[in-house]
């Protein structure tokens, strides 16, 4: 396979690749009235730190391969690996090489539901409205704002990159309820469906703060299905009708290498080289326990910060930091 059908490269480099890509297959073409262009320059609340792991990711080329076809087809990307892999930054490397805008997140508890990731309505301050005599059909807007997954489904021109972190943490149904919305690309508001004769109308606030989004009808369907990265880290088994919608992702962990290189793209090559002894501390451990890369990253760090220069202090301050998340010693 030559690399020309790359949209994401897994780089780093910022580029407008993402329009090359081409018509979805016919089954998952959608028909959204388009919106205006949204702010495709990556702004988060913690956008240093973020596009610092965006430019530092380091995707092998399964996971090159996967995202591109989950570009191609249209289709969720379920992310599975241990801890500290790197799978919700994967969505930050996405969404900053392909100038797609903020990562719009939804983080999942067990008490998430399907309506939570589409919008929120705010009942009770429009009830204290109301007692006021502030409130009308016409302001219905004030009290509804779009969730991170309604929001992904605007009629944008570009695909926005939503990432759901941590879904098998969510209870059994969950993963259902979300396969009409997968195949359809749309769903309704029915507070303002129910006004739509007289306020066909509604300007909502996106889950990014951006500009708002006019709503017709109370129905809103996407022009391009978002590029939708959902991390798991294997604490449940999904439904097949749910996995059969997705394309699948399985990050390993990564080997002696891939570290060196992590390290070297966060740090420097310098450090990467004088801590070669970390690495195989790190890898040790990680042979009998639960590990974390970024423990590795901290271990680096506090070294230099330190000064340890014998053997006996970088192993005692290391062993501060390299503890295997699944031990309580």
């Amino acid at each position: 396979m030559t690399d020309d059908w790359l949209i994401f490269t897994g780089t780093g480099e910022v580029h407008d690749g993402i329009e090359r890509l081409p018509e979805p297959p016919p089954w998952r073409r959608f028909s959204g009235d388009p919106v205006a262009e949204f702010d495709r320059t990556p702004a988060t609340p913690h956008g240093h730190r973020r596009t610092a792991l965006a430019t530092t990711y380091q995707a092998d080329p399964d996971t090159i391969d996967l995202v591109n076809t989950a570009l191609y087809l249209r289709r969720p990307l379920l992310v599975t690996g241990e801890p500290g892999v790197g799978k919700s930054t994967l969505a930050y490397a996405v969404a900053h090489e392909l100038r797609l805008g903020s990562v719009l997140r939804w983080p999942i508890t067990s008490r998430s539901t399907l309506r939570d990731g589409l919008y929120r309505y705010d009942a009770i301050g429009r009830v204290e409205d109301a007692s006021t005599g502030d409130a009308a059909d016409s302001h219905l807007g004030r009290y509804l704002r779009l969730g991170p997954l309604g929001t992904a489904l605007v009629p944008y021109p570009f695909p926005r990159v939503l990432l759901i972190d941590e879904i098998d943490k969510s209870d059994f149904d969950f993963p259902n309820d979300l396969l009409n919305i997968f195949e359809e690309g749309e769903y309704e508001i029915p507070e303002l469906a129910r006004i739509a004769d007289t306020t066909p109308e509604v300007s909502l606030q996106p889950a990014d703060n951006g500009p708002k989004v006019r709503v017709s009808n109370g129905h809103v369907a996407c022009l391009q299905f978002p590029l939708i990265i959902m991390t798991s880290n294997q604490e449940r088994e999904f439904p097949s009708a749910f996995l059969r919608r997705c394309v699948r992702l399985d990050l390993p962990s990564p080997d002696r290498d891939r570290l060196s290189a992590i390290v070297t793209a966060h740090l420097g090559a310098d450090r990467a080289e004088t801590n070669e002894d970390l690495i195989t501390s790190f890898l040790s451990r990680r042979e009998t326990g639960e590990m974390a890369t970024d423990q590795l990253l901290n271990a680096v760090y506090l070294l230099d910060k330190a000064s340890a220069k014998d053997r006996g202090a970088r192993e005692h301050l290391a062993g501060l930091i390299l503890r295997q998340l699944n031990s309580t010693a």
